[in-house]
């Protein structure tokens, strides 16, 4: 299995990060690709993906920390991005995108979500110059998302986390997406992202958890990790009428071409 999406870096796995990654790697999954969400968390997964060969990375700034950037100038941010995807196992610029989810009282403010365009569509810049697929956060703001996207013109890459509707589903799929699907899909109230994945099907998802986010059935609230991957395969496997091997052979396939690794992956390791 190839885990699209998760944050090894994170401090909750300070006390067994080396173990558990080695363990992953020695079981069901293949390969992880750990991502970045700020200039330091993006500098780990770096590093994370250098010290494990079936490890890759993503840099990018999330949305919801674009004002860390507020002292720096475009360029000077977005060369500190290109200094970290200068490595040879960073294979998407991410995550980068939009997030209007209200975590305070009040609406968040049209200046908040004025940076936060303003950034994805640098970082969107720049994975165009650098030829590289997008990892994409977005949350309540799927109009804003699409729309931007679309007029860019710039579309490769996955939809992270994915929690809109199936028919908004199939408008990024048409784009040249990919929907990520994780834990959340285990959920008896996961009723939009259970009928996402009936109304797009494998050819068109990648498999991730976000961990240690997002713990699937029967481990929500608990610390996640890759190994979870197979709930959710299962859970796909029964909204699909297929075999947890099919929804493994399809969705393998999907994330080695969403992260252009089909060399690497099928060919010698490098």
């Amino acid at each position: 299995m190839f885990e699209t999406h998760a944050h090894y870096d994170d401090d909750w796995y300070d006390e067994d990060r080396k173990e558990l990654i080695e363990s992953l790697l020695s079981s069901d999954i293949s390969y992880i690709t750990n991502i970045g969400a700020d200039f330091a968390t993006s500098e780990n997964s770096v590093k994370l993906a250098e010290e494990f060969e079936r490890v890759f990375a993503a840099v990018g700034v999330h949305p919801d920390d674009v004002d860390s950037l507020k002292d720096l100038s475009d360029e000077e941010a977005l060369n500190r991005l290109r200094e970290l995807a200068a490595s040879k196992k960073v294979v998407a610029i991410g995550e980068i995108g939009l997030d209007y989810f209200e975590r305070e009282a009040g609406q968040k403010n049209e200046e908040v979500r004025k940076r936060q365009k303003h950034w994805f569509m640098k970082q969107l810049e720049l994975a165009k110059e650098l030829n590289k697929p997008v990892v994409i956060h977005s949350r309540d703001a799927a109009r804003d998302t699409y729309n931007l996207l679309k007029d860019f013109g710039y579309n490769k890459g996955v939809i992270h986390c994915y929690s809109y509707s199936a028919e908004m589903a199939e408008r990024f799929v048409k784009l040249g997406f990919y929907i990520g699907i994780g834990g959340v899909v285990t959920f008896k109230n996961a009723k939009k992202t259970k009928e996402t994945v009936k109304k797009i099907g494998l050819a068109s998802i990648v498999l991730e958890t976000d961990s240690p986010y997002l713990s699937p059935v029967p481990f929500r609230g608990e610390r996640n990790n890759s190994g979870n991957i197979k709930y959710v395969v299962a859970e796909i496997a029964d909204i699909l009428g297929v075999s947890m091997d099919e929804v493994v052979e399809a969705t393998f396939k999907n994330a080695v071409k969403l992260y252009e690794l089909e060399d690497r992956v099928y060919g010698k390791l490098s």
